[in-house]
């Protein structure tokens, strides 16, 4: 298996080139005799993306001297698939007159993404390679606020008057200059006098259609508009809702001022997917493997404090029942068993309340509904559970008093997971805070505190 994935240069059944191990090591060797011919040779079959992700994966020194011996060969769009933690180091290499090359061969919209996050000395930089007409698409774009429709989408969009025919359309599309059509585009936009989007009309329907045929007689049922401060991640999940392609943005007089299309609307939802699975993890939304060690600790030492934080009101609780543990020595080796139960629990019902929050499936039609379902959930779990540690408690320590106290906090705790996992996101989501971001301290919380104050109060009332 791992000699099948070692193969260099190799093609999926689909005809896609796919980056193995090998691959890098024969382009670090390339770049180690500085053999540039051979560089772009290996690089020449693989995707931006790939590249993008052998630039990632290498250390800083091997990546400098890889793009220097690369050149003019460097793709801009390696730039716009590269993580953002590494990007502004990559342009930092790149000599300005390879920048200028790579920047003026992106959409408007790739450009903004690249530049954003960069400094104001680097922007510029980027700013001056475009053309004139270009530069001020894209500053306007980063006029928008950040996250927004505006942002997103790119400039270069095709429209159409609602009067015209497919003839008048496909001529209009032979004849036009090649800087003046968008690179890529599924629709062409009708608009009215005004330059408010009315319709769509697929590239396919339009190449089926005859010449006299009206383009308003061909226009989809799904029309989406985007307004330009819409936030992006609403853009998605349309995008997503809806199946959509491309969706016009207009601004706020509803005139046609660009477009959104299916690759940048996915490229957030995978963003945000991400980000949520990094935050419930406690470890930052936007940690990478190529962060540094000084990056890493900062992003993750918060989240350890507010651990330490819970475990030290956990630990609270459990000292008000010092004399029940000297007593009964049993109740310390049980007791990490409920909490680490009610945790998992916790976990599970935080995890699908928080990614049916994201997904707009978890709403105040069905809130109460979803939350009387977990509960039941974890009372029967619990009722299960409780059965087999009850019969652990006796077997283990003789003593039927245990094994009742033991099933009935592991009954307790897991209802409280059920309940504490769905409520504590939502709660937190009306509250206006990211619930991925929060709620797994809580929630761990309250699982932990609820089971040894169930567990040992119960003892202590029960045993002694």
């Amino acid at each position: 298996m791992l000699d099948e994935m070692d193969q260099s240069a190799t093609q999926a059944e689909d005809g896609a080139y796919t980056l193995g191990r090998k691959d890098v090591a024969s382009i670090l060797y390339a770049v180690d005799i500085e053999d540039r011919a051979q560089l772009i040779a290996l690089m020449e079959p693989l995707h931006a993306a790939d590249i993008a992700d052998l630039l990632e994966q290498i250390n800083a020194f091997d990546r400098s001297r890889l793009i220097r011996l690369c050149d003019h060969a460097f793709d801009g769009d390696i730039l716009s698939e590269l993580d953002e933690s590494i990007r502004e180091e990559v342009i930092g290499v790149l000599k300005p007159t390879v920048l200028v090359d790579a920047v003026r061969d992106l959409d408007s919209d790739d450009v903004v993404d690249l530049i954003e996050d960069l400094g104001d000395e680097q922007q510029e930089v980027i700013l001056d390679a475009l053309r004139d007409s270009d530069r001020a698409m894209v500053e306007q774009s980063l006029a928008f606020p950040e996250y927004s429709a505006g942002r997103l989408m790119q400039r270069e969009v095709l429209m159409a008057p609602e009067h015209w025919t497919v003839g008048e359309a496909i001529d209009r599309l032979r004849n036009a200059a090649e800087d003046d059509l968008p690179r890529q585009f599924y629709h062409i936009f009708l608009v009215n006098p005004r330059l408010h989007p009315v319709g769509n009309v697929t590239l396919g329907k339009l190449m089926r259609s005859q010449r006299d045929v009206r383009l308003a007689d061909l226009v989809e049922e799904t029309f989406q508009i985007i307004p330009v401060d819409q936030d992006e991640s609403d853009v998605a999940y349309a995008f997503n809702q809806y199946h959509l392609i491309s969706a016009p943005v207009v601004d706020t007089e509803g005139r046609l001022i660009g477009t959104i299309t299916i690759d940048d609307a996915m490229a957030v939802l995978d963003e945000e997917h991400e980000e949520d699975m990094l935050r419930l993890a406690g470890v930052g939304g936007e940690s990478a493997l190529s962060d540094t060690v000084t990056e890493t600790t900062r992003q993750r030492l918060p989240w350890l404090a507010v651990n330490l934080v819970t475990s030290i009101f956990a630990s609270i609780v459990i000292a008000q029942f010092e004399m029940a543990l000297a007593q009964i020595v049993a109740l310390a080796v049980l007791m990490p068993i409920v909490a680490s139960m009610g945790g998992n629990a916790g976990t599970q019902s935080l995890t699908v309340a928080v990614r049916a929050l994201a997904t707009k499936d978890l709403t105040g039609a069905n809130v109460w509904r979803v939350i009387r379902r977990e509960v039941i959930v974890g009372l029967i779990n619990g009722c299960i559970f409780a059965v087999v540690m009850g019969v652990v408690g006796v077997i283990w320590f003789g003593s039927p008093l245990l094994g009742y106290v033991i099933a009935a906090a592991m009954v307790v705790n897991l209802v409280v997971a059920g309940l504490a996992g769905t409520m504590i996101p939502v709660i937190l989501d009306r509250m206006g805070i990211d619930p991925a971001l929060a709620s797994g301290a809580f929630v761990t919380t309250v699982t932990d505190v609820v089971g040894f104050f169930a567990f040992l109060g119960l003892a202590a009332l029960v045993m002694l």
